[in-house]
């Protein structure tokens, strides 16, 4: 097999290329012999193709900046295959009016390019929000003045570019379980599918929604300028045009008492503020009203019941020094709330993932690679991939573990072991919830770890960042072969574009965390001189989760060096999220509505105010969107939420960079 094919250039290559008349619900129930006689086009219709890969790598990279935008803001990941898709019809669509290309790219070569963004934009950036964030806030020292201390360049790019592999070369032998016998739903790779064949039956639509996302990116383009940029001198230091935050609800009654000068704290103290970056906005529309209300009910507790409660509690530690449960009001959400929030999130997702007790059997029981003799035997990814695949990458990162970050060789290899059987765990929950648990499973990493070598963070860290990378790798793989697997796709060369996308994508997340994160301090808050606290600028929620879990285990003193009022907090945290879990497992359907999402009350925690705030914000906005008009809000609502994000990250990028090579002080 050639590793790539020829384009088609004439109408009759592109007649040939159209798209399946067989929608993908219905591709989608077939049986294995079934689809490769009616549905299976991988040998007629191009898919790999040069444009395919470089179109595919270019938006990847662009992508990836804003996946790790948002994920430094919220610990969240958001998909990027159906944005890329929208974006690649619709600009091939401007190159061929303008004659600069011949023919429109076929339906299969979209598929592939947006397995390529896929891997490039999502796969690789999982461990710079967690573990690798994690270890620089971990570094940071008085010695260096909080500074922290990045990896070289080099162990970053090696680091990410064997995880990403290491997770898609995983996903190989799960996939003709999961997708072609057991048929797994994959909701994001169903939707993504379902997204091509309408751009390919409805060229105008197409061009709305291009157009929609063009004016949503616009407008979030305006604000990084504005608020990030720092054009402007006051007494002699760089400052922007406005304040990123504004003090608008000081009105309202604050809580609490400075117990220093006695004067009664205001609400911007415990940072109620308003966001004027309107990317938390554009993340509530995608994220929805149960998790944003969620969050917001939380963030309102901390400020006005457990924040002020927690600061009047005082406690001589270990050392004899006298700390207090709350040091300011702007650093509740990084004392108390980390210590309840997380818990709530730890509790919940290993609940939940022990509640999954069958598709954890059936995970175990199913990998079997059955259908020996089927007549797509010659279509499927070889075993032999999978088997170098593993080799290559699992011994590079065991080497860049044991060379960097102390990990004995032997237990690198058990770390890798056990990554393989926590992403087949992983894979199945997304195929059957289209939520992929790589927060639990690097929290049962952490935990594991932290028994195996106790007092040694980093690699308490990076153990855990192996399976939560290689995890998300694999989810995001099995996604996107099973778009494939509705359109009619040859999974080996979307194998092999999702391998090639791993390249762009390892720049892009190396070079955007150096220029968004030049050092810990834009990661954790800052007490200025008049004794206000300034909130950084990523508040890396999933990292402050992670080391918190880290230094619980690394530290001399263990748990009892922790204020009473924190321990106490842990015990309440997993104490709520296991009974929300529980609540939403065997309450009557119609009233699981109502329950708080665990997830959104434990992010609402670890996060300053006003980002659940804008959250809400856009799910109402949304919420209301819909309930006026259901169809805009179909077609319209994804596009608009992730033009918003890709505005905004990208030229927040942009901006970082002008203000270390124009504007730095």
């Amino acid at each position: 097999m050639a590793l790539f094919q020829k384009a088609p250039s004439t109408p009759d290559d592109m007649e040939a290329s159209r798209p399946l008349e067989i929608e993908p619900g219905v591709v989608a129930n077939m049986d294995e012999d079934e689809w490769y006689a009616k549905a299976y086009r991988g040998d007629s219709v191009p898919q790999l193709t040069v444009r395919a890969v470089v179109m595919g790598s270019i938006l990847g990279f662009v992508l990836a900046f804003t996946n790790l935008y948002i994920g430094l803001k919220t610990g969240w990941h958001l998909g990027v295959a159906i944005t890329a898709c929208i974006l690649s019809f619709s600009i091939w669509r401007m190159l061929l009016s303008a004659k600069l290309v011949k023919t429109q790219m076929t339906i299969l070569e979209n598929n592939c390019m947006q397995s390529t963004a896929s891997a490039a934009g999502y796969s690789t950036g999982g461990t710079f929000v967690s573990a690798i964030a994690a270890l620089l806030m971990m570094s940071a020292t008085p010695d260096n003045d909080m500074l922290g201390e990045h990896l070289p360049w080099h162990v970053l790019v090696l680091w990410t570019f064997f995880l990403a592999v290491l997770g898609v070369t995983l996903a190989i032998p799960m996939k003709r379980n999961m997708i072609n016998q057991e048929k797994l739903k994959f909701p994001s790779g169903l939707a993504a599918a379902s997204t091509l064949q309408s751009l390919y039956a409805d060229a105008a639509e197409a061009t709305r929604k291009a157009k929609v996302l063009a004016y949503a990116a616009i407008f979030g383009a305006i604000w990084p300028p504005l608020i990030d940029l720092k054009v402007r001198v006051v007494d002699g230091a760089r400052t922007t045009l406005i304040g990123g935050t504004q003090k608008l609800f000081d009105f309202l009654p604050g809580a609490g008492i400075n117990r220093d000068s006695g004067a009664a704290f205001k609400p911007s103290d415990w940072t109620i503020k308003w966001d004027m970056n309107p990317v938390m906005i554009g993340a509530g529309m995608l994220v929805g009203l149960r998790v944003s209300l969620s969050m917001l009910a939380a963030a309102i507790a901390l400020a006005y019941v457990i924040g002020p409660a927690a600061y009047e509690i005082a406690w001589t530690g270990p050392d004899g020094d006298t700390l207090y449960a709350v040091s300011s009001p702007g650093r509740a959400w990084r004392e108390i709330g980390l210590w309840l929030g997380a818990p709530i999130m730890v509790a919940s997702g290993l609940l939940s993932f022990a509640l999954q007790w069958k598709t954890i059997v059936r995970a175990f029981s199913g990998f079997k690679g059955g259908g020996e003799g089927s007549a797509q035997d010659g279509v499927e990814v070889p075993g032999s991939w999978f088997l170098w695949g593993a080799i290559l990458s699992g011994a590079g990162v065991v080497w860049i573990a044991h060379l960097y970050f102390g990990v004995p060789i032997l237990l690198g290899a058990l770390a890798v072991a056990l990554t393989f059987v926590l992403a087949l765990v992983a894979c199945r929950a997304t195929g059957e919830s289209d939520i992929t648990p790589t927060g639990a499973m690097g929290k049962i990493m952490q935990i594991t770890y932290g028994v195996l070598i106790p007092q040694n963070a980093t690699a308490n860290l990076m153990t855990a960042g192996i399976t939560s990378g290689a995890a998300s790798s694999s989810a995001d793989l099995l996604n996107d072969l099973k778009s494939g697997y509705l359109l009619g796709a040859n999974p080996r060369r979307q194998f092999i574009a999702q391998f090639l996308g791993i390249f762009s994508g390892t720049v892009a997340t190396v070079i955007g965390f150096k220029l968004l994160i030049p050092d810990a301090t834009a990661m954790m808050p800052v007490t200025l001189a008049d004794g206000t606290v300034q909130q950084p600028d990523f508040p890396a929620p999933a990292a402050v989760a992670w080391k918190a879990v880290a230094d619980l285990f690394s530290s001399e003193h263990g748990i009892n060096g922790m204020h009473p009022s924190h321990r106490i907090a842990i015990w309440w945290g997993l104490g709520i999220g296991a009974f929300l879990v529980l609540a939403e497992k065997f309450m009557p359907k119609e009233k699981r509505k109502y329950i708080p999402s665990a997830t959104g009350l434990g992010l609402g925690l670890i996060l300053p105010f006003y980002y659940p705030l804008s959250m809400t914000v856009g799910a109402v906005a949304a919420r209301l969107w819909e309930k006026k008009d259901q169809k805009s809000h179909d077609d319209f609502m994804v596009p608009t939420s992730a033009g918003i994000i890709a505005g905004v990250s990208i030229i927040g990028v942009i901006v970082a960079v002008l203000n270390v090579i124009l504007f730095a002080d």
